[in-house]
């Protein structure tokens, strides 16, 4: 079972491309070593202040996956650098 969410935030601090990758390599350690999730940027490469992310589970039970992804969620909400606005978690 395949839980997907794609998460667009806002990073209020960042102001270079190489501020926003520094932010954006930590999470992403934090998130695959906490939670052994797939993470990848999938838009806005090229904005300093902006993001979307991706972030899979995969599990035998929808219910454990969807737990993965909110932890991970809860995770990305505790990032002062950046401010979580739009997410859209789907079952694949």
């Amino acid at each position: 079972m395949i839980v997907y969410a794609e998460v667009e935030c806002i990073m209020y601090e960042g102001h270079s491309l190489k501020a926003k990758r520094s932010i954006m390599k930590k999470l992403f350690a934090k998130l695959h070593s906490n939670f052994n999730v797939a993470v990848t940027e999938l838009d806005y490469h090229d904005l300093w202040q902006r993001t979307k992310i991706g972030i899979v589970a995969i599990s035998t039970d929808y219910i454990h996956a969807e737990k993965v992804i909110q932890k991970a969620l809860d995770t990305v909400d505790g990032f002062t650098e950046l401010e979580r606005t739009i997410t859209n978690v789907e079952r694949l």
